[in-house]
């Protein structure tokens, strides 16, 4: 035997280590990945006598056209073959066993080695139908344990009965790896070592297939790496995609659209997306022409797209629409030296070696270009997948930039991609019928403002070796398919899965750098652009993880770049394109894999140094957004805020309507939806994966407890994360909260030892104080027994809650500050036009102008940003599972503080419990706002199952405000009834029936309100004053809507009748009317007064400009508060009318009858007094002013509350009161027909009455003003005539101190809580007074 060269020593040497035995030997598969480092790089390969021999010059493609000298192959996820296979077997998968194979070469020595190696046609023709689906090859639901036992059984049986010979499987081996080591020929690589072996002595070259399978793989490989002169690839004829897109002039990669969608990992899933969802992955700056055959690239009749008369289909297409990438004229056969442009928006994959060239696309090329990519204003953008008119077209083709390496000149051909009969017809057709704008995203998601290098693939050895090995990888299931029924025979099946499983071996080395120059952890994975398409054959990642995942460092060093490359290409990525969901899509498979109970990505993400990093900064919230590894997935936004290439390309343009909002809004929120999905995936495995949970749930909490800040009402959006992020990290949290049992959660979790949120003891609670809470706090803690070990439910459901309040709370209130905004500008931008012609002709003419080109800026900008936000914010599925947690939360709430939920009784216990008091105000609260914010901007998603507990915790909580400590969130929880009431909201109806009918409702809610209602005039804020009247309002209308409710006219009735709650409530309206009626006209004659001196043109001019500005600002003030305190009056009055009507006992009280009358009065002067017509204002209607309604409704009062009573209390007004002002109200009834005749006479009656009374009073009229301070009430100065004592030791007359009481239940000397039973008659101070009066009667002269 002829002496091995060193070089060959060593190349057989490299051969062992890759497909050599494994030291594992439970896992057969793992062989060892790596090499010994070569110093030099080796020679090139021997030849038989030793030397290197000489290039063959193959032959050229003539079927594809295809120069043999073409560059290097630019990487290829798949073939034409199609690609990811979902019928493909699944030997794919998990039956790739590489220990050694029986050897058919010791099963068939009685062949001879000179037979004939092709492969009997007839095993490879047979019916699909025989295929035994048992066999393993097409079971997909078999466990990978018991494939490996079937497996191991089948290696241990004999292949006696084979009918497969060893030239046979040769053969097979030869046309899989597409190699000869006898003849050089176009199709095949031809390996002169292999030859020379072979040569002198054949039966010492291998000692099984698996041996031969390493040497010609590595001896492939080595050549590529070794030959500077030849590249072996370049004698292969394009069978599958990945060699031709190669060899394409301008090395794009050319991806076809999968034949038969599968769903697995790294390959397409079943409606997961089309071709033009793959054509998101790449940026086009200008048109690119369709793939289409030479002939009809060179046609001149297909430059310009024509017109077709071909019918829309009703379903949505799937067109394509390929990008620019640079090219090279066909005519072209040296490559240009001006250097080829690179992404600067994209790096991971840019290109940036010195023999890069562009050149411009040919005329024919640019004959190809839709007008639609073209930026046009005509229109919005329509996202990807969003329906359009259009005939879908038939070339589904995708580029990928592929520059071109080495010396060796482009070809002359181009023909990639078989064309339709009639791609030119339809090309015409699309683009004359489509809109340019309504391509929106390139017709399939290309962000057209990207460049058409977005992912481009690196040039290298590497790539070729890539591309030659994914090849030979998918050709085994490609003749598992032709000939189903051979490669189900042991043999066959064994030697397919040593191909596979070496395949993989060797990608494992190229991804290393073992056969090239070792690879830096931080230089981009060469995978990454291959996962990126999702191309690659089914099963080649999942094999690639399990042989590499046992050697811990090969692992890292092969699969932390990809995750980094992950993470770069999915930074570049937006919601303007679906180009984001192929790095997401990417990342959840990957975290899919699992082997037994371990998921070895999971593993990895989270043991890298960023997967939590430690704040380093005060804005830890975006910190740690920008800077853990999952950050940049969650950070995928349609907000303005976030992202504003969202809103410039879909909701930018004067075509802006509302169809085309809603349609675009829908496309937008599948996206959404899709990006989410996929996130959930990649949280859900980590946390499944049980060695990377607490790690997952330190990360979960990490980003709730830096982004408190969120919360607040000012916050630095700098210092948080933003608003998509959380939102995203919200929906996930949902989704996996969805099936969590409330039984299984543990309420006291946030007073935890252990618990892992931060929830500041300053935080404001339900009703415990600090000192309450700390004191409680010292309790529970001095046994940390107690606590039981948190459990996975219990924390994810108090992660979901604490991220519910920094996520969609704070987005709904920076939602409605936008709209206040928006219409604060519109109202600026419209008194800025209606003054024009005031300001044109001033000095400040030029600063308004621009003033005015400012708003109308900014204006667009927020309209922009609500668009987004509806995109983003107003998403009925988000809010409905908002809804549906929030329910949860609420039943928890409910068990705390009843037990016997849902069988819940009132009134609660008295003793409040001390785990309910120390929850945080927020949980109760945030409930409260986000039903008024979808009551308000989405009320059908109130239309769910859930939402009888939301009414059942608004009813038990406002009946039980001794339970919450805070009056304002008692009236938050008010005006959710109030904006459900079908007055303010019509859609929430049913909602509103639902409280009202409710049995607790029934029973218990109209005194908690009316008890509310008084108890409101003290809230202890700095604005209480002001407050109360807007929560008055509510409960107002509320009442209304009760009383029409016949359910509830009983409860009314009791507390009608009950006195002092009723009497309390009433003396409070009657302060609010007063007030609110008395500012609301005194509004209406200021803005009277500068309506009418503006009409009088002549004398407005003659005033000082800051004059007018200052009479125009006084204005716009009046007019809002009159609006405001009108609204307010008008409610009120209109409660006094339908209470006077059902009731009068109350009203006559002593200490309520005077005033009532005197505020009666006091109205109708102002309305029919000598200067009611200072009320006159111009369209009156404006501020909601209805002078004869609300005349009306006052005579109403006096007409419901008719009795001697009420007319001396009438006449004992001697403020406003007077006979002419009756009988100009009478008048104005008449003239206005504002009452019918008959009331109009009982009114006059009245007032005769009164007028007998009036002038009983004056002639038995006494002056008491001489008595003696002892006699006199020290608050009025009156006369006491039933003085009593106060606890203080004060003496005061019982009527005073009685209304002071209504108001206030303190003593008015020390604010000493005080109550009527308090007070002490004093009978002696009081048979004086009487004595001194009769002794001043009786001295009165006759």
């Amino acid at each position: 035997m002829e002496e091995l060269s060193a070089d060959e020593i060593r190349r057989r040497r490299l051969a062992r280590l890759a497909g050599g035995q494994t030291s594992q030997p439970s896992t057969p598969l793992s062989t060892p990945l790596t090499s010994p480092q070569r110093e030099t790089p080796p020679g090139p390969l021997p030849g038989p006598s030793g030397v290197s021999p000489q290039p063959v010059p193959p032959a050229a493609s003539q079927s594809l056209g295809l120069n043999v000298h073409s560059g290097t192959p630019a990487t290829s996820p798949m073939g034409t073959s199609g690609v990811a296979y979902g019928s493909q077997s699944s030997e794919g998968v998990s039956s790739l066993s590489s220990s050694p194979s029986n050897s058919l070469e010791t099963q068939s020595q009685s062949l001879s080695r000179s037979q004939s190696m092709d492969i009997d046609p007839a095993s490879c023709e047979k019916s699909m139908s025989q295929v035994d689906v048992d066999s393993g090859i097409e079971n997909m639901e078999v466990e990978e344990s018991d494939r490996r036992e079937k497996r191991n059984l089948t290696e241990k049986e004999t292949s006696a009965n084979s009918d497969v010979s060893e030239d046979q499987a040769l053969h097979l081996m030869c046309k899989i790896l597409r190699v000869s080591w006898k003849e050089q020929d176009r199709d095949v690589i031809f390996l002169p070592s292999l030859a020379a072996d072979f040569h002198l002595n054949p039966k010492d070259v291998y000692s099984d297939f698996k041996d031969l399978i390493s040497q010609i793989l590595m001896e492939v490989l080595m050549m590529s790496s070794q030959s500077n002169v030849h590249n072996p690839f370049a004698s292969l004829t394009a069978t599958s995609q990945p060699i031709a897109a190669a060899k394409s002039p301008d090395h794009r990669l050319t991806l076809v659209k999968p034949s038969s969608q599968g769903g697995s990992p790294m390959g397409p899933s079943a409606g997961s997306f089309g071709a033009s969802s793959l054509s998101s992955l790449y940026g086009c700056d200008s048109p690119h022409p369709m793939a289409l055959n030479a002939a009809e690239r060179t046609c001149p009749s297909l430059s310009t797209p024509t017109t077709s008369t071909v019918p829309a289909p009703t379903s949505t297409p799937e067109f394509v629409v390929p990008p620019s990438p640079p090219a090279t004229p066909r005519n072209s056969l040296t490559p240009s030296s001006a250097p080829m442009p690179i992404s600067q928006r994209y790096r991971p994959y840019s290109v940036t070696t010195p023999w890069a060239a562009s050149t411009p696309l040919s005329p024919v090329q640019r004959g190809y270009s839709f007008p639609g990519l073209s930026s046009s204003p005509a229109g919005p953008s329509v996202p990807p997948n969003t329906p359009v008119p259009a005939t879908p077209l038939s070339t589904q083709s995708l580029t990928l930039t592929s520059p071109r390496s080495g010396n060796h000149p482009p070809p002359t051909t181009l023909p990639v991609v078989p064309s339709s009969p009639r791609p030119s017809a339809r090309q015409a057709a699309f683009a004359a019928r489509i809109p340019s704008s309504s391509l929106g995203a390139c017709g399939g998601g290309v962000s057209c403002d990207s460049a058409s290098d977005r992912f481009t693939i690196e040039a290298c050895k590497e790539t070729e070796m890539l591309n030659y090995l994914i090849e030979r990888f998918d050709s085994v299931g490609m003749e598992e398919r032709k000939a189903p029924k051979m490669c189900s025979q042991p043999n066959v099946s064994q030697l397919l899965s040593n191909i596979r499983s070496q395949c993989i071996s060797h990608v494992a080395l190229v991804l290393q750098g073992a056969l090239t120059q070792p690879r830096s952890p931080l230089q981009q994975s060469l995978l990454v652009p291959y996962m990126l398409c999702r191309n690659l054959p089914y099963g080649f990642i999942q094999e690639l993880v399990r042989i590499t995942h046992l050697e811990e460092e090969v692992f890292r060093q092969i699969f932390i770049p990809i995750l980094h490359g992950l993470a770069l290409a999915v930074k570049e990525c937006s919601f303007d394109s679906d180009n984001f969901k192929f790095p997401l899509m990417a990342l959840a498979e990957l975290c899919e894999i699992k082997f037994g109970k371990t998921h070895p990505v999971c593993n990895l993400a989270t043991s890298l140094p960023l997967w939590c990093p430690k704040p380093l900064s005060p804005g830890c919230g975006r910190e740690i957004q920008r800077l853990s590894y999952l950050g940049a997935f969650f950070s995928l936004s349609v907000f303005a805020e976030d992202d504003t290439k969202v809103g410039d390309k879909y909701f930018s343009g004067p075509a802006i309507t509302a169809e085309n909002t809603r349609v675009v809004s829908q496309s937008l929120q599948h996206y959404l939806e899709s990006a989410r999905g996929d996130l959930f995936k990649i949280l859900h495995n980590i946390l499944l994966n049980g060695e990377t949970r607490e790690l997952a749930l330190n990360y979960m909490a990490a980003l709730v407890n830096y982004n408190v800040k969120k919360a607040q009402m000012q916050t630095d959006d700098k210092l948080v994360s933003t608003d998509g992020f959380m939102l995203n990290f919200l929906w996930v949290l949902q989704q996996l909260s969805m099936k969590i049992k409330l039984e299984t959660v543990d309420p006291y979790y946030i007073f935890h030892p252990r618990c892992r949120l931060v929830v500041s003891l300053e935080e404001t609670r339900l009703k415990a104080t600090m000192e309450e809470l700390k004191s409680w706090m010292t309790e529970l803690h001095e046994d940390p027994l107690k606590f039981p070990e948190p459990k996975f439910p219990t924390e994810c459901f108090f992660l979901t809650l604490h991220t519910h309040h920094l996520s969609i709370l704070p987005c709904c209130r920076r939602y409605i500050r936008r709209l206040r905004a928006i219409r604060e500008l519109n109202r600026t931008v419209e008194e800025l036009k209606n003054s024009e012609s005031q300001w044109k002709d001033s000095p400040l003419a030029s600063r308004h102008r621009e003033m005015l080109k400012r708003c109308k800026t900014q204006l667009k900008k927020l309209v922009r940003a609500k668009a987004c936000a509806d995109v983003g914010l107003l998403d009925e599925n988000l809010l409905r599972r908002c809804l549906q947690f929030y329910s949860t939360v609420i039943q928890l709430i409910l068990r705390m503080v009843d037990p016997a939920y849902p069988n819940i009784t009132l009134p609660l216990n008295p003793e409040i419990p001390k785990s309910f008091a120390a929850l945080p105000e927020f949980y109760v609260e945030d409930v409260a706002e986000f039903l008024l914010f979808v009551v308000q901007y989405s009320p059908q998603v109130l239309y769910e199952p859930c939402v009888q507990d939301v009414v059942t915790f608004l009813v038990v909580f406002i009946c039980s405000q001794h339970y919450i400590r805070n009056p304002y969130l008692i009236a938050k929880l008010v005006e959710v009834l109030f904006v459900t009431n079908p007055a303010v909201q019509p859609r929430t109806q049913r909602f509103s029936e639902m409280m009202e009918n409710h049995p607790l409702s029934i029973k218990h809610l109209v005194p908690a309100l009316m008890k509310f209602y008084t108890d409101v005039e003290h809230t202890g804020a700095t604005s209480e004053f002001y407050d109360k009247f807007t929560i008055r309002y509510h409960i107002s209308t509320i009442f209304k809507s009760l009383w029409q409710n016949i359910a509830h006219h009983g409860t009314f009735m009791e507390e009608f009748n009950s006195g002092k709650q009723f009497v309390r409530y009433i003396n409070m309206l009657i302060n609010d009317t007063t007030f609110l009626l008395d500012e609301s006209l005194e509004s209406l004659k200021r803005i009277h007064e500068v309506q009418e001196e503006m009409k009088n043109k002549e004398q407005w001019e003659q005033l000082p400009r800051e004059q007018q500005q200052s009479r125009q600002s006084q204005l716009t003030q009046d007019e809002r508060v009159s609006r405001s305190y009108l609204a307010l009056a008008t409610e009120t009055v209109e409660m006094f009318h339908i209470l006077t009507k059902q009731v009068q006992k109350p009203f006559l009280r002593p200490e309520l009858g005077p005033r009532l009358a005197a505020m009666l009065n006091f109205n109708l002067q102002q309305l029919c007094g000598p200067k009611c017509r200072d009320l006159k204002v111009e369209n009156p209607e404006k501020y909601g002013f209805e002078p004869k309604k609300l005349l009306d409704q006052l005579t109403d009062i006096y007409l419901q509350l008719d009795c001697a009573r009420f007319a001396k209390a009438i006449a004992d007004d001697q403020r406003s009161y007077s006979r002419e002002l009756f009988e100009e109200v009478i008048s104005k009834m008449r003239k206005a027909g504002i009452k019918s005749s008959i009331a109009i006479e009982k009114f006059k009656l009245l007032s005769e009455k009164v007028e007998e009374i009036v002038a009983r009073n004056s002639q038995s009229e006494m002056d008491y003003s001489d008595a003696p301070d002892e006699f006199k009430d020290p608050l009025m100065d009156t006369l006491m005539t039933d003085p009593v004592m106060l606890p203080s030791g004060n003496i005061m007359d019982r009527s005073i101190i009685l209304r002071h009481l209504l108001n206030s239940p303190t003593d008015p000397f020390n604010r000493q809580p005080l109550t009527e039973s308090m007070l002490e008659s004093v009978p002696e101070l009081k048979e004086r007074i009487h004595a001194w009066m009769r002794e001043k009667q009786g001295a009165r002269p006759l």
